[in-house]
């Protein structure tokens, strides 16, 4: 699941076979999952040519990668900055949609008792 909304952030969505398939590339203990070493393992494959073109794992790699030495280390620096600060937007905005939600929720569940309020005040009354 973190694999996904990872790839999801990146703007590289994958389907769950594909994200399957993405593990399977790189689990070196067929536990299914992606351990730290193994996530590292998918930018050296890609550093050596050892991933398919058209894989997720490629993509990723190409995605989240710079090259430090046409860049340099500020730039390094600005593009990691970069993506943070995407990151943290988008958890933002997610966030602001969420408290939107909670709202409406919430006003409903007052209309909801001002109507049950009002049907038993409605009630004491036709008797």
């Amino acid at each position: 699941m973190e694999l996904k909304l990872m790839m999801e952030k990146l703007g590289a969505s994958q389907t769950h076979l594909g994200l399957k398939n993405m593990i399977k590339e790189v689990d070196e203990d067929f536990d299914g999952k992606l351990s730290f070493r193994e996530f590292l393992l998918i930018f050296r494959k890609a550093a050596a040519g050892e991933l398919q073109e058209d894989s997720g794992l490629h993509a990723l790699a190409r995605l989240s990668e710079i090259d430090v030495s046409t860049e340099g280390v500020k730039g390094a620096k600005s593009f990691f900055e970069a993506k943070v600060q995407a990151i943290n937007e988008a958890s933002r905005f997610e966030e602001e949609i969420k408290a939107e939600q909670e709202e409406k929720k919430k006003q409903a569940e007052e209309m909801k008792q001002r109507k049950a309020a009002f049907k038993e005040l409605q009630s004491a009354f036709k008797q």
